[in-house]
């Protein structure tokens, strides 16, 4: 299928559970930033349909949900730029979600990872919009015919999923209606690893705070944690090779480089030879100047909910205006009828 004559488009979205850390801003919302204005639409998302496929605490919800619409604006979202709002405040994503429950095969859904991960050996008592969230989240993303999706590694699965509900639909209907997305997926940090153990990915339910780098923490707490990060007693080597089987070494790299936008390899280069004595603290330093500005404006913005409500409602209502017309033209290609 030609994709040309999709308007080249991006859509991602984060979920609001738990907080957001360095893993979302490095792997994501960064990005999302930077592909602003880089001849493509940006459409930016607060999935909130998706976070109550497990159990959430109501008002939690609406507090986690401003905090991510904070930690977007912060970290540079433009509303005058790019479509920021929440998932739930445009229906048509849940009715398209229908549609694609539909066409996705069970198999497929078996497949998916990250359900099997999060499901565990309670997979028969877990909801099943937990089991089903993967063609939800294809209806989010080709319900504004989004041809890029900026991910982590540990989402690639789900876009490559999108594309086979793409594809079907298409084939089954013997139409050309639905792009088939483009995962977007790089950077030298797209996968940010637990500050304690550098095997696991830094997550928002870690057991301990000192896991992780919370986008709220402020300059003293991100310093403090960065500092006492695990380490082997080995130095940074001469090549980014030889990092391989140091985990945590690794990781406090790719940080770095991602917060300095350089490569690894430049790091290491740059770097070769310095222990974590003296590397942790310039570490600690570069992180404290990138992201305390944005803890500080995610307070300030949290001060004023209803703001943050105004521009939620106010993308809401631009995100509709171009997923109307798209749902209206699915469902009139699977015959369904409306007077």
């Amino acid at each position: 299928m030609t994709e040309t004559r999709f308007t080249p488009r991006v859509f991602s979205g984060i979920k609001p559970s738990g907080g957001l850390t360095l893993g979302n801003y490095l792997g994501a919302i960064k990005r999302f930033v930077a592909m602003q204005g880089g001849g493509f639409e940006t459409i930016y998302c607060v999935v909130d349909l998706h976070a109550i496929t497990v159990w959430q605490d109501p008002a939690g919800l609406r507090d986690a949900t401003r905090e991510v619409a904070a930690g977007y604006l912060a970290a540079g979202i433009d509303p005058a730029r790019s479509i920021l709002f929440n998932q739930s405040q445009v229906s048509q994503h849940a009715e398209l979600g229908w549609i694609f429950n539909c066409v996705a095969r069970v198999g497929w859904m078996n497949r998916m990872t990250q359900f099997k991960d999060k499901a565990g050996s309670n997979a028969e008592k877990v909801s099943l919009g937990l089991y089903a969230y993967p063609s939800l989240m294809a209806a989010d993303i080709l319900l504004y015919h989004a041809t890029h999706v900026p991910v982590g590694e540990d989402q690639k699965q789900h876009v490559e999923l999108t594309r086979d509900i793409a594809a079907k639909f298409n084939h089954d209907f013997g139409v050309e209606f639905f792009p088939l997305t483009t995962p977007v997926i790089e950077g030298p940090a797209t996968r940010v690893m637990n500050l304690r153990d550098g095997t696991k990915k830094m997550s928002k339910s870690g057991e301990s705070d000192m896991e992780r780098i919370n986008m709220t923490d402020d300059a003293d707490t991100i310093s403090k944690k960065l500092k006492k990060a695990r380490t082997d007693p080995a130095p940074l080597p001469e090549t980014l090779d030889e990092l391989e089987g140091r985990p945590e070494a690794r990781n406090l790299v790719g940080i770095y480089a991602a917060l300095a936008d350089m490569t690894p390899e430049a790091v290491i280069a740059e770097h070769a030879g310095a222990g974590w004595g003296t590397f942790k603290p310039l570490l600690a330093d570069l992180a404290v100047e990138k992201l305390a500005p944005i803890s500080t404006e995610m307070a300030r913005l949290m001060a004023d909910p209803g703001e943050i409500d105004r521009i939620l409602g106010q993308g809401a209502e631009k995100a509709r205006s171009i997923a109307e017309p798209i749902l209206r033209q699915t469902y009139d290609i699977v015959g369904l009828l409306r007077s």
